[in-house]
């Protein structure tokens, strides 16, 4: 997550319902962290070089330039509307919303999307854009799905990977900030090889149940130790599970107020940009996701 003092919370707009979920849990996120909420629309009609202002036969307030300018006001109207002490800017990048949105990411503490825009296929259950902008962002990007005024607690996958301290982070400080506990939840279903890009690295053919319970519990008390000890007031329930990741943490999620993973997990295969379990959330999770790297 950026560092760098003023870099604000970025939340990307279409003008669809799912867009404006994504301003509400933006502006409550922007309030908690004391920074500028930056409301974005990409204009990708300039660079298809289409007419955009209002047609001859048609009002003067017509056309997609005009468009695209009430979406971006009515987003930061309703910014502004629900945190007051917020400070609320607005711009319209020209560009497709994938690539604005990762330009944006550059300079942002996070980036808030709506799971599914105006441009989604209707069988989707997530759109291509917050997918590639979760698989690619630099910082944070959480996606509004579900319940975003959920009560409840941060639920947070924990594995032991470098991606998945960084979601504990990121967990533990929005727990911190909402007066909530956490949840952190490690599952397991066989032994885990080292590497999963080393051939030479095979997983044994028997092992021993109660060792490898031992093992997997050790992997989550030591990944959140250090966060207890960095945020102590943050009560933390410990829940370690026999299951599949993604099936459990979509169950879990279910009372969840935000489930927090990091990008890929220590099980996933070498090149894969966003993991199995990443993916499962954004597509199948009751309550806001954040994507963390």
């Amino acid at each position: 997550m950026s560092t760098v003092a003023g870099s604000p919370v970025v939340v990307g707009v279409d003008g669809s319902e799912q867009s404006m979920l994504a301003v509400s849990l933006a502006a409550r996120m922007a309030a908690s962290r004391a920074r500028t909420l930056r409301v974005v629309h990409a204009f990708i009609w300039p660079e298809l070089h289409v007419p955009l202002g209002p047609s001859p036969e048609g009002p003067p307030e017509g056309g997609i330039a005009n468009d695209a300018r009430r979406i971006l006001e009515e987003a930061m109207a309703h910014a502004q509307k629900l945190r007051p002490d917020v400070t609320v800017i607005g711009d319209l990048v020209v560009g497709a919303p994938v690539r604005v949105l990762l330009a944006e990411a550059h300079r942002a503490a996070m980036v808030v999307l709506g799971d599914r825009g105006l441009g989604g296929f209707t069988g989707l259950l997530v759109g291509s854009v917050a997918i590639h902008v979760a698989a690619h962002a630099e910082c944070p990007v959480v996606v509004a799905r579900g319940e975003v005024d959920r009560r409840g607690d941060i639920l947070v996958g924990v594995d032991g990977s470098p991606a998945g301290a960084s979601a504990l982070g990121f967990a533990f400080e929005e727990a911190a900030l909402r007066g909530v506990s956490i949840t952190a939840l490690h599952a397991y279903i066989y032994p885990v090889a080292g590497d999963p890009g080393d051939p030479g690295d095979m997983l044994p053919l028997v092992y021993d149940a109660d060792q490898l319970k031992d093992e997997e519990t050790a992997v989550l008390a030591e990944a959140v130790a250090g966060w207890c000890e960095r945020y102590p007031d943050v009560a933390v329930n410990q829940v370690l599970m026999r299951d599949r990741a993604s099936r459990a943490l979509v169950h879990a999620a279910e009372r969840a107020a935000l489930v927090v993973v990091g990008c890929r997990g220590r099980g996933g295969f070498l090149g894969l940009v966003l993991g199995s379990v990443s993916q499962a959330l954004l597509h199948h999770a009751s309550c806001p996701v954040a994507i963390v790297r």
